[in-house]
């Protein structure tokens, strides 16, 4: 593959991406192409730099987000499914198990108490957890693997876009977390389309930042 389509792959990935972050269940499909694509141009800019890291870093970033997001939905599972009886039992007071009868009875919710919400929403909360620690750990590969092609590339708008995607991860339990994350998505689509090539493998010295 030519280097220059390896451009392209990467400027068009990131900006699918950034479209797949707005809230449309149809627009997972356009952010797993721009998934894809992104992943094909850092290999073979990896290849091209032979900097390993530019790639291997954004894998590990890659798999520690879906064994995050699995975990999560394990632990999302577990705790519907061991709290939601109690939940219906308490609202519900003369329910008998049989989860036809629900749609008929009236429910009592002076009987819903902190006991049974607890479980809950402590599954509730633990998903949350999981899914932002996923996010840090995962960022912060990726700032390592853009860090690395700022180096070798000589375009520093990768390593700011690296940072702000980390720093986004880390305020994602606030809104300006996710402004910041599609910022960086902007500026890693711009920071491909500047790159430029030589004709022949280039060399460099410097250290690839940590």
């Amino acid at each position: 593959m030519e280097i220059e389509t390896s451009k392209i792959l990467g400027g068009v990935g990131a900006i699918l991406l950034l479209i797949g972050m707005i809230p449309y269940s149809y627009l997972g499909v356009i952010a797993l192409v721009g998934l894809i694509l992104l992943m094909i141009s850092l290999y073979n800019l990896a290849k091209y730099y032979s900097e390993s890291g530019i790639f291997n870093n954004v894998l590990y970033g890659l798999i520690i987000a879906v064994v995050g997001g699995v975990v999560s939905v394990a632990v999302g599972i577990y705790a519907v499914l061991s709290s939601v009886a109690d939940f219906f039992y308490a609202i519900f007071p003369g329910w008998n198990g049989d989860w036809a009868t629900i749609p008929g009875m009236m429910p009592d919710w002076s009987n819903l108490s902190m006991d049974v919400l607890i479980p809950l929403l402590s599954g509730i909360i633990a998903v949350f957890l999981i899914l932002w620690i996923a996010a840090i750990v995962s960022t912060f590969f990726v700032k390592r693997s853009w860090g690395s092609l700022a180096v070798k590339s000589g375009v520093g708008l990768f390593s700011t876009a690296g940072l702000l995607l980390f720093i986004g991860a880390l305020l994602l339990i606030i809104f300006v977390g996710f402004v910041l994350i599609w910022v960086a998505l902007l500026l890693a689509a711009i920071a491909f389309f500047r790159m430029k090539f030589q004709q022949s493998q280039p060399t460099t010295s410097a250290a690839a930042p940590v």
